[in-house]
């Protein structure tokens, strides 16, 4: 039985030590992910959104006739968006909407004269960080299938390897319990 306990203990260190240095790059991503996912509310990590206001020149009202597709691109300009012009319309007699690709846009109060660029770009690292989240296609599923089965086994071979009075049987028993407990209370009573 001790050598049993012995070997079981040294390919516990092998596997959890082997897993652990090939899954820390994608458990560092979701991490960080993550931590940006549950704070959603408090910080877009997909998307960088600026919002700029000015006013269009010339006489207000500003007629409709006065922004043309080469008007609106001049306007555009400014904010290196020609490129990315799509179209304008008026919704209504008192205002112009221009869509650009990539979800930015420009809207423009005839009537004042008033114009808000609200300027929108995806966070060129983290929103692909999130993306894996999201499980973008069938590969990363088959992968991050893996990836859970081995922090299961990533979590029974660190319960096994370590002994004594740090172990199982002493303080680290006494974490797992806890480390349990926690999840549950939220599951069950929030």
């Amino acid at each position: 039985m001790g050598n049993l306990l012995k070997t079981t203990r040294k390919w516990s260190r092998i596997i959890h030590r082997d897993l652990s240095f090939f899954f820390s790059g994608v458990i560092i991503i979701y991490a960080i992910s993550g931590f940006m996912l549950n704070h959603k509310k408090d910080f877009n990590s997909d998307y960088s959104i600026n919002v700029h206001q000015f006013k269009i020149e010339g006489s207000t009202p500003l007629l409709k006739d006065y922004f043309t597709k080469d008007r609106v691109l001049t306007i555009l300009d400014k904010y290196n968006e020609t490129d990315n012009y799509t179209k304008h319309y008026f919704p209504d007699d008192a205002s112009m909407k221009v869509f650009l690709k990539g979800g930015s846009s420009l809207v423009v109060d005839l009537i004042t004269g008033s114009a808000v660029y609200e300027q929108v770009r995806k966070r060129p690292i983290i929103s692909r960080m999130n993306r894996l989240h999201y499980n973008p296609n069938k590969w990363w599923t088959v992968f991050s299938d893996i990836f859970c089965f081995s922090l299961i086994i990533i979590t029974l071979t660190g319960l096994i390897m370590t002994r004594g009075k740090k172990g199982l049987m002493g303080r680290g028993g006494i974490e797992l319990i806890i480390g349990i407990i926690i999840p549950l209370i939220f599951i069950f009573f929030f």
